[in-house]
């Protein structure tokens, strides 16, 4: 899996960061039209969890996009 940084601005609910509303990737805002899915993967033995999000943004690209909750950061990743 490749995966890069990226700066998310996203609403946060009582959860932190809930769900991404812009991204803004090589010097390019863009706009999150529509969340397709959404899931957790969570690792037993060193309980890392990343919430992953399949969007669509407005430039018409599909990305898959997760925040990593123990660096807490985001990331894109092309797989």
């Amino acid at each position: 899996m490749t995966k890069e940084r990226i700066e998310v601005i996203a609403y946060s609910g009582y959860r932190g960061e809930e769900s991404p509303r812009i991204i803004l990737h090589q010097g390019e805002r863009i706009e999150v039209i529509e969340i397709l899915g959404q899931w957790i993967e969570e690792r037993s033995e060193n309980r890392e969890r990343k919430r992953f999000f399949k969007i669509k943004g407005s430039d018409g690209a599909f990305r898959k996009i997760y925040h990593d909750e123990k660096l807490m950061e985001w990331f894109h990743t092309d797989d």
